[in-house]
């Protein structure tokens, strides 16, 4: 266990945060595991209440830990990291990992589109396409919230059922036999809009990150989606050769 310096010239609560990270990321507290109180933190650090609640602030704001009202402090899961290298889907990336993925179909329409979804999508204002908006969960854990918008031209038929059952990916390959050729994909830090933290079980007004992406088919776009990723879920890197 990491000790608190109070002759050190790195502030106590900083002390603090970095040893209960540490216990975190060894996997000695593991995921959903509750913290012991501010006074029990009090005890075994020999700190003030003051200085354990600014370090339980700073570790929050990282990601480490969440709170329960009338419960306590619990351990965060680990984020999920995903690498921005090479096209990727979020049903292929969940089973990488071992989990589970699903998506609840919240919304399914066929409108005409507006301007911008127009001028993204390199289309005519009024030209008809599916929306649908998608709850993308893992483990049965909310992830994201997407809203997607596909010509409706290039792959007529689909349905609300098609994608409560398969992947989107696989119905525009396999039924339509689409080349995704390129994604282009724009990341916007924001917070989370309280109708967004509902459905995605998270608080109002946390750190989200918003993903646009663009699909392309050779020179056509057959795909806009913007989501909202729950800040404590996900981690992006990307490697720059």
């Amino acid at each position: 266990m990491l000790r608190i310096n109070k002759d050190s010239r790195l502030p106590l609560y900083y002390q603090l945060s970095d040893a209960i990270a540490e216990k975190i990321e060894s996997g000695e507290w593991g995921a959903h595991t509750k913290l012991p109180s501010e006074r029990e933190l009090c005890d075994i650090y020999g700190v003030s209440r003051a200085t354990v609640r600014q370090a339980m602030q700073e570790l929050e704001i990282n990601g480490y830990i969440y709170k329960v009202q009338g419960k306590g402090t619990f351990v965060n899961p680990k984020k999920i990291k995903q690498d921005l290298l090479k096209f990727y889907s979020f049903t292929e990336e969940m089973k990488k990992l071992g989990k589970t993925p699903s998506s609840s179909v919240i919304d399914f329409s066929v409108v005409k589109c507006n301007e911008k979804v127009a001028k993204k999508m390199r289309l005519k204002p009024g030209d008809p396409v599916y929306q649908f908006t998608r709850l993308r969960l893992a483990d049965n854990e909310p992830m994201m919230l997407e809203t997607t918008y596909i010509p409706c031209h290039r792959f007529p038929g689909i349905t609300r059922e098609m994608l409560e059952a398969r992947p989107l990916y696989d119905i525009l390959t396999e039924e339509h036999k689409a080349r995704l050729t390129m994604a282009e994909e724009i990341f916007t830090p924001v917070l989370v809009r309280k109708n967004e933290a509902e459905l995605l079980q998270y608080m109002a007004q946390s750190p989200g990150m918003m993903i646009e992406r663009l699909t392309y088919e050779e020179d056509a776009i057959i795909e806009y989606t913007k989501g909202i990723a729950r800040g404590d879920k996900f981690e992006y890197r990307v490697v720059l050769k």
